[in-house]
């Protein structure tokens, strides 16, 4: 009695239950990468090996039974509906992203990367060091095509939040260094956010481009960004700095002071008609957001009464969440690449627990220290998404020197977020890539096991399969908690439709035949809906708690 009935059951299921998350239509095969941005029916997971089998007859269709027809009907054409408006936007959207005056464009950069290295004072974290911290800038570089980091520069300072980040001896010293380097053609300073005011004079005395860490992390967004709801999102941050060089340009109006402030007799100065069309531009693109948002609160819903479980797999960037993810779906049209913001739009997978309950995976946005703040409040829409898990895996990569400080950023980022604190309690931890770590024993013929000191936290590698077991067993626990499920045996007769509704309505583990007097005895997990539906529909049939 192979579960054929539970895999038929769960393709349907599954397609409603991605529709709820809102992922693009996929044709690609049974399994692959799908955005939240749209409405798809996400296809079922791969079946567990030898557990396939022919569905059983009498059955019945998906439509028949408790559910009924009209009220899925219903939803679909509600989400057509918000299919058809997002139509009727699409061109003003367009409009929206198009080319963005402060896109780097696709040539080619020699940087030098410059740290503002703090001795001393509240401005000194004590869980990271300059050396560090230059490492992760140099990295968010190469992430980017045609930029090479030709220098590393380490000067130290004081308060980095002044106007010129260093003292006028350093940055003297500073300039004479950036100056011998002919071939240097733009310097990447490592803080969060410089002024434009700040970054005219730093031009003017370097000869070359200046780039913070915004308009770094910003450009590799927008180089990565795949989806609508994606290029909004970075269209939004971009506001800010589109202000500030605002201002930076009518400044240099004024010095000029060349012609009449006002444009045509509009009675308008230059500078009002430009944030005129920015708080314009800023209005349509939260707009296009909130629709977005509004259709995924309504797959939501869908999603809740399809009662699938949905887990959230955060980190920090380039720790291995997709790499896992492929891991526990068996998902092979997912391909994980090495680099930072490797992933920018959420994207939902199906796959199974050890009991064979269909669960649905979600791919989250890596998250950095100092990661500006008009970024994260970009995103915060999409982000929102996991406040409506049934659970949270945060992996960390436990090989980082900074890894304490990684786990620290993204649990704030976390709290800032809103997140309900019971997902925040019930959070499991993974500790990523520990083959790196029982590799470096082995190169040193040393034997050594990694075992994680955090209370709870489970050790894996998810590149070669090691501890997934052990995972997805406390994936599984903690699931059943939250949402309520149970595990439970019960009697029925081989004759009646017990068997048949079980197959559709629950997730069925195991089936023992009693061919004397023609009954079975199923082990099922269900949900406390579908339990109390059983109990009504079926008052005879014998339970057996665990």
């Amino acid at each position: 009695m192979g579960p054929g009935r539970l895999s038929q059951s769960l393709l349907l299921r599954c397609w409603r239950a991605a529709a709820a998350l809102g992922g693009a239509r996929c044709r690609a095969g049974p399994l692959c990468t799908r955005p939240l941005s749209a409405v798809v029916r996400l296809r079922a997971p791969q079946r567990p090996p030898g557990r396939g089998g022919p569905p059983r007859a009498g059955g019945g269709g998906w439509r028949k039974g408790v559910a009924g027809a009209s009220e899925e009907e219903e939803e679909e054409e509600v989400v057509d509906e918000l299919d058809e408006d997002e139509d009727e936007d699409e061109e003003g959207v367009e409009e929206l992203l198009g080319p963005s005056p402060l896109a780097l464009g696709p040539g080619v950069q020699r940087v030098a990367v410059v740290h503002p290295a703090v001795k001393w004072g509240p401005k000194k974290s004590p869980l990271t060091s300059a050396e560090l911290q230059i490492a992760e800038a140099v990295a968010l570089v190469d992430t980017l095509q045609n930029w090479t980091v030709l220098e590393k520069i380490i000067i130290p300072t004081k308060n980095p939040d002044k106007k010129f980040i260093f003292g006028k001896g350093n940055f003297q010293i500073l300039t004479e260094k950036i100056k011998k380097l002919p071939h240097v053609t733009a310097v990447f300073l490592n803080v969060e956010r410089i002024s434009s005011l700040t970054k005219k004079e730093l031009e003017d005395a370097w000869g070359v481009k200046v780039f913070d860490r915004y308009t770094v992390v910003l450009h590799i967004f927008r180089c990565n960004a795949r989806t609508k709801e994606a290029k909004l999102q970075i269209a939004l941050a971009e506001i800010p700095l589109l202000r500030s060089n605002l201002k930076n340009e009518v400044s240099q109006l004024d010095q000029q002071r060349g012609g009449s402030r006002y444009i045509m007799g509009s009675g308008e100065t230059f500078m009002e008609t430009q944030n005129r069309i920015l708080k314009e531009k800023e209005l349509k693109i939260r707009n296009a957001l909130e629709k977005l948002r509004r259709k995924r609160s309504l797959l939501r819903t869908q999603r809740r009464k399809r009662e699938f479980p949905i887990i959230s797999v955060m980190g920090y960037t380039n720790c291995g969440k997709t790499t896992l993810i492929k891991a526990l779906t068996g998902e092979a049209g997912l391909q994980p690449r090495d680099q930072l913001f490797a992933t920018l739009d959420i994207t939902a997978h199906a796959g199974y627990l050890p009991s064979h309950m269909a669960v649905i995976y979600i791919d989250t946005i890596g998250f950095l220290t100092d990661l500006p703040h008009n970024l994260v409040e970009s995103f915060s829409a999409t982000l929102e998404e996991v406040a409506y898990s049934d659970l949270i895996v945060h992996v960390r990569d436990i090989t980082h020197p900074e890894t304490i400080l990684q786990k620290a950023t993204v649990l704030s980022v976390l709290k800032n977020l809103n997140i309900p604190s019971h997902l925040l309690d019930s959070m499991v931890e993974v500790h990523n890539k520990v083959d790196l770590i029982e590799r470096q024993a082995e190169d040193a013929k040393c034997t050594y096991r990694y075992k994680p000191t955090e209370e709870n936290a489970l050790a894996i590698s998810a590149l070669h399969g090691h501890g997934l077991e052990e995972l997805k067993e406390e994936i599984e626990k903690k699931i059943l908690t939250a949402t309520g499920k149970k595990i439970l045996t019960v009697s029925v007769n081989l004759e009646g439709p017990q068997l048949s509704w079980l197959y559709k309505e629950a997730a069925v583990q195991e089936v023992e035949v009693m061919p004397e007097d023609g009954t079975a005895k199923v082990k099922v997990i269900i949900s406390s809906s579908a339990f109390g539906k059983y109990k009504n529909l079926f008052p005879n049939s014998k339970i057996f708690m665990p």
